[in-house]
Parts: C-alpha cells; sequence; structure tokens
C-alpha cells in the first residue's frame, strides 16, 4: 500500500541538490547568482532541489530571505525538480517558515532540529506533529544534533500521513537498522523513505546501501555535479571499480580536507561552486572560510576527481 502523501515521495529517486545560497561582496542576499546555481544544478539532472538547508545556510537567513530563495528556486526548477524547503527554529518558527515555504510553491520541507534545546522523545514527536500539522507541504524529518529518534518515535512519526521519510545524518548504522525494521514491523507495505543525510555522504554510501537505504544528498553535487552524478551511476549499477577509484582518488581526501575546518561541510562546498565559476560570496557569520591553503587543495581534489572520470 502506499502512503496518501506520496506525489513528492515518487520524484525523489536519483541525486538530491543541495544548493548553497549565494551572497554579494556586501554580504546581502544575491538571488541572481542563486537562480544561476540552481538552474544549472537542475540541469545537470539533479532529482530534487533542497533549498536554504544546511548547505544553504539556512539559520543565516531572515524570513523574507528565505522566502524570496525558495521562489526563486521553484521558479528555475519549473516543474523539472522538485523543491524541499528548509524548516528550523522552535515549533511556532518553524509553522512559520513552513507557511513561508508553501506560498512559494515549494513541494517539500525538510524539518530540522529544533533550536537549542534538548527534548526527550515526546517533545520531538509534539515538535514534528505540530509541524506536519500545520502544513499542506510534505514533510522529511532530519535526524541529528538534538533530534535522534528511538525506533518507537519514527514509527509514530511514519504514521502521520504528510511525514514520507527520515533523512539520517547521525550516522548510526545500528539505530537505522532498527527504526528500518521498526517501521516495516508496525507498517507492512507503506512507503516511509530513509535518506543518507551525512556530510559527503558518497563515503559511507555502501554502508548505507547495505541496510536498505538508496537515496543520499550530495554536497558535491553542487560544485561538481559530474563528479557526484558519476559516483551515483557507479554505485548504483555496482560498478565497483568506479566506486573505489572515486573514493580513494576523491572522496577520501576531500572527508580528509572537510575534516581540518569547523563548518567546512558548507564553508568548502561553498568554496568549490565558486572554483567552478559560479561568484556565491562567502558565508554568513557565524561560520568563517576556509584558508587560502585549504582552498588550494579542494582546486586540485575537484581537479583529480575530474581526471579520475576519463581513467578506463
Amino acid at each position: 500500500m502506499t502512503s496518501p502523501a506520496s506525489a513528492l515521495a515518487g520524484r525523489l529517486d536519483g541525486l538530491l541538490f543541495f544548493p548553497v545560497t549565494a551572497f554579494g561582496p556586501d554580504g546581502a542576499l544575491d538571488l541572481d547568482a542563486f537562480r544561476t546555481h540552481v538552474r544549472a544544478g537542475v540541469e545537470a539532472g539533479a532529482a530534487a532541489v533542497f533549498a536554504c538547508c544546511g548547505t544553504g545556510e539556512f539559520h543565516a537567513l531572515t524570513p523574507e530571505e528565505f522566502r524570496a530563495c525558495v521562489a526563486a528556486a521553484v521558479e528555475e526548477a519549473a516543474g523539472r525538480a522538485p523543491v524541499v524547503a528548509g524548516a528550523g527554529y522552535g515549533t511556532a518558527l518553524a509553522l512559520q517558515y513552513a507557511a513561508l515555504a508553501e506560498r512559494a510553491g515549494a513541494d517539500g520541507l525538510l524539518a530540522m532540529p529544533p533550536y537549542l534545546v534538548t527534548a526527550d522523545q515526546d517533545g520531538l514527536l509534539r515538535h514534528y506533529t505540530a509541524l506536519a500539522a500545520g502544513t499542506g507541504l510534505d514533510v522529511i524529518v532530519y535526524q541529528r544534533d538534538n533530534a535522534v529518534f528511538t525506533p518507537e518515535t519514527v514509527v509514530a512519526l511514519a504514521a502521520i500521513p504528510n511525514v514520507i521519510g527520515l533523512k539520517d545524518g547521525y550516522g548510526d548504522l545500528d539505530l537505522m537498522q532498527r527504526i528500518i525494521s521498526a517501521v516495516r514491523t508496525a507498517r507492512p507495505g507503506e512507503d516511509f523513505l530513509y535518506f543518507n543525510g551525512l556530510p559527503t555522504a558518497e563515503l559511507t554510501g555502501l554502508a548505507y546501501r547495505g541496510i536498505g537505504v538508496t537515496l543520499y544528498s550530495s554536497a558535491v553535487y553542487a560544485f561538481s555535479p559530474e563528479i557526484a552524478l558519476a559516483f551515483h551511476r557507479a554505485l548504483t549499477t555496482g560498478d565497483d571499480a568506479v566506486v573505489d577509484r572515486l573514493l580513494d582518488g576523491f572522496y577520501r581526501p576531500l572527508v580528509d580536507l572537510r575534516n581540518k575546518g569547523r563548518g567546512y561541510a558548507v564553508s568548502l562546498v561553498k568554496a568549490g561552486v565558486r572554483l567552478r565559476g559560479t561568484d556565491v560570496g562567502e558565508v554568513r557569520p557565524p561560520l568563517s572560510e576556509p584558508s587560502p591553503a585549504h582552498v588550494k587543495e579542494l582546486a586540485e581534489l575537484i581537479e583529480r576527481g575530474l581526471a579520475l572520470l576519463g581513467e578506463n
């Protein structure tokens, strides 16, 4: 049996694009550059656009900037790919962001962890239940940081008609296997999606596929769709030689580089977009830019990754 909230779910089959949010030299929102960036990602073949989420610096955007970016993403996607917008903070503000996203034409929400507080399972369930009830959009719940769920809580979330999936940014495969098993047992035959949402998710792609999680968000897609698509194709078709070559020659060194700085999961991606020719500006505080030496290392890694695509 298919969940009634499956219009979005049926379209999330492929690489998920998390665009960065573009800022000008003065730090103000640069919608033209953002549009260029989103359009390029859609035209390269993204299965969906996740606008104003973690990579898109949701935390740094005003409500007005958020609405403008989501609306721009919807216009640039033009129905070719669904647009999912971030929503976060406390319940009241999350509902406001959900309303802004819905009015801007988004197809769904990525519900990020509540701000600041560490809630118990009851409180988390109340929060996401209220958010889902307050929007007509499909909702994907993001597990990470202060929002880590027991299998029983995910079973309860999966019973909410417009909660269609769980994105895992926590990385506990034992927990994820127990969640998947519990939902499958409690709701047999119903569709519920799972996403590998770890930073540089390709590095753990093989492990997640082993427990049946095939969908993942690709930060690399934002600055090198060629590499991201080649890896996704190889992973999907079982081309182990290409998977191993890209893991060893590109993704593992990229993760090593990412781990050299706090916030590099965002700022390094933004640097990569600039290196590939789209000036999306710098990250906003409290994030900081990668060092020049690390940007140089990133440029060399991108060149190496592209070169690996030409090897037989």
